[in-house]
């Protein structure tokens, strides 16, 4: 089965699983949010969504769902920060030029993501897991510039579990209309974008103006 394919069958697989038993309905989430993690062309604005529908029907419950997401999400952030410690950026381009096609990741991706990491410092961790497109990616340069793993697990899981809280809220909220949850996430990804500019914006100033404060004091 093609990961196109799997993301079809996504919510007629979760289904089935919770009609089975509730647990199962959990693990299913569980297990598709790490796959997500894996496969960025797996989107968490479908899983927990769905998980929120299925609370909102008396089929699961809110804090199980929750926490299934999120388990899944820190889990499969591991395998990503794990590559970034072990292999070099340049292997690890060359090596997704030839086969990045597979699990919908580029080089270009990579290296925007490293971009990100270089100018926003580890607190983009934290936030970057609230952007689509960004959020998986960003456990790779976490690894390539040997951040903790403590304070890797702690910023990510923090971030994490704001993403998968308002993403089953959202589905809660929207009910039968879940699917359309990623037309409510764009803007408040790109808010997340404009918040992370302006704060380097703001620091560049702050900077700006000790530099010159310095230079003025020392004349």
């Amino acid at each position: 089965m093609g990961i196109g394919e799997l993301v079809q069958q996504l919510p007629q697989l979760i289904g089935a699983a919770v009609e089975a038993n509730p647990w199962l309905g959990y693990g299913a989430i569980f297990a598709a949010m790490f796959l997500e993690n894996l496969f960025p062309p797996i989107p968490s604005e479908l899983i927990m969504p769905l998980g929120g529908f299925y609370v909102q029907q008396g089929q699961l419950a809110l804090l199980p769902v929750v926490v299934a997401g999120l388990l899944g999400t820190v889990l499969g952030a591991l395998p990503w920060y794990g590559i970034g410690r072990l292999i070099n950026e340049q292997r690890l381009e060359q090596w997704l030029a030839r086969h990045g096609r597979w699990i919908g990741i580029s080089p270009k991706e990579l290296h925007r993501s490293r971009d990100w990491f270089a100018k926003y410092g580890t607190a983009l961790v934290f936030w970057g897991r609230l952007v689509p497109g960004i959020r998986t990616l960003i456990s790779v340069p976490a690894g390539i510039e040997m951040m903790p793993i403590a304070p890797f697990l702690l910023w990510t899981t923090a971030g994490s579990l704001i993403w998968t809280l308002l993403l089953t809220l959202a589905g809660l909220a929207l009910g039968e209309g879940y699917a359309n949850v990623e037309l409510w996430i764009e803007p408040v990804a790109k808010a997340v974008k404009l918040v992370l500019v302006l704060a380097l914006a703001a620091g560049a100033v702050r900077l700006g103006l000790r530099i010159w404060k310095k230079r003025r004091d020392s004349h």
